[in-house]
């Protein structure tokens, strides 16, 4: 953008003979550095998208191809919008998973910390369960998760 309105612009008005808008130095330095930060930031925002959509097991070509045909960042706001959870493999058997499941839907492998009475999440050094007081000791949670416990 910078290069537009530095050199093409003042090389075009010179090269057809336009009459030049008497615009002072701030105006044009001001639109110039706008629009470059926006193209800049739009060109960053669809690198987002196709880095993004990967991990989330969605269809990168597709959503690129939205966040550029739909004008002025309509296209990223929709994939934000509608993106899915973060995608991750279960350890035990390979099975695409979701990465706020505790278990594995095929093989019941216990991905993550979590109390034995409601099933929430908890943090591998809580004693008690936080959400309904379950003593975490005498759940017999893997041992590669109790590894982090001292």
């Amino acid at each position: 953008m910078q290069y537009l309105y530095w050199v093409i612009l003042p090389a075009y008005r010179l090269a057809y003979h336009v009459r030049p808008i008497a615009a002072p130095i701030g105006v044009r330095f001001y639109f110039a550095l706008s629009w470059s930060t926006l193209a800049a930031l739009y060109v960053l925002m669809v690198g987002y998208v196709s880095r993004d959509a990967p991990r989330r097991a969605m269809s990168t070509r597709m959503w690129v191809i939205v966040c550029l045909a739909l004008p002025g960042g309509i296209g990223s706001v929709l994939y934000f919008l509608l993106r899915q959870p973060v995608v991750a493999l279960c350890p035990s058997c390979g099975t695409s998973i979701h990465t706020e499941f505790h278990f594995c839907p095929q093989c019941a492998y216990q991905v993550s910390a979590a109390c034995g009475n409601c099933y929430r999440g908890v943090r591998i050094t809580d004693v008690y369960c936080v959400y309904c007081g379950h003593s975490l000791a005498t759940d017999n949670m893997p041992s590669r998760l109790r590894a982090f416990q001292s």
